[in-house]
């Protein structure tokens, strides 16, 4: 089936976030060393940046938040990079967890896409760190669904997904999107593409897979 849009109840959607903040939090702490330092699908970024960027809505007041963007002269990109990195350096990796799992039940929201944008924040930096890792974590279907619901051409446009000529099916649930030659995978693999990501090799079955491969190291 294609696309269908749909508004979840907020409290709904509200249940999902704080889960899926608990469950990345728990697993975070359980990761070595090792695996904090590892590379992630976020280009640049290690286990340790991502958690201080998903962690930052919620220890950033708005006058810190526009302090750095001004100090960033205005670029949003360069301020998050900026700022991961240097939280990511003084704080450790356990406080980093802790601060995911203290603010499971925050109602931050990105600046664009309200609610259902703060669920997909948390899946897919979630995401990069697990697929990235090779740890076999399943977004339960429901956090999945709300977002599949929203992928749209302009979800594409803002994450810079290209998915031309390219129809993405979900192998593990009733989802596809766009047209052209078949693209198949699980759905959390399908919703990473298209929110611009590239993945290690496995996860995707079809001719066009080559095209969202991750570099590899």
């Amino acid at each position: 089936m294609g696309n269908t849009t749909h508004r979840r109840p907020a409290a709904e959607t509200r249940a999902a976030i704080a889960a899926e903040r608990r469950e990345l939090a728990a697993m975070l702490d359980g990761l070595s060393a090792e695996e904090w330092d590892a590379p992630t699908l976020c280009g640049g970024w290690r286990v340790r940046e991502v958690a201080a960027h998903m962690t930052m809505g919620f220890r950033y007041s708005l006058p810190k938040m526009a302090r750095e963007l001004i100090g960033a002269r205005g670029n949003l990109h360069r301020m998050t990079d900026r700022c991961a990195r240097k939280d990511a350096a003084s704080h450790s990796a356990r406080e980093l967890a802790a601060f995911l799992g203290d603010n499971a039940d925050h109602p931050w929201t990105p600046p664009v896409g309200g609610i259902e944008a703060a669920l997909g924040h948390d899946v897919v930096h979630g995401l990069d760190i697990t697929v990235a890792l090779g740890l076999d974590r399943r977004v339960p279907e429901d956090r999945v669904r709300i977002l599949l619901e929203g992928v749209n051409a302009r979800t594409l446009t803002f994450f810079g997904a290209d998915l031309d000529g390219v129809e993405l099916r979900a192998d593990d649930l009733d989802w596809s999107f766009g047209t052209g030659t078949p693209l198949t995978g699980a759905a959390q693999d399908l919703l990473l593409l298209a929110y611009g990501r590239r993945l290690p090799p496995g996860h995707l079955r079809g001719e066009p897979g080559d095209r969202f491969l991750a570099a590899q190291a």
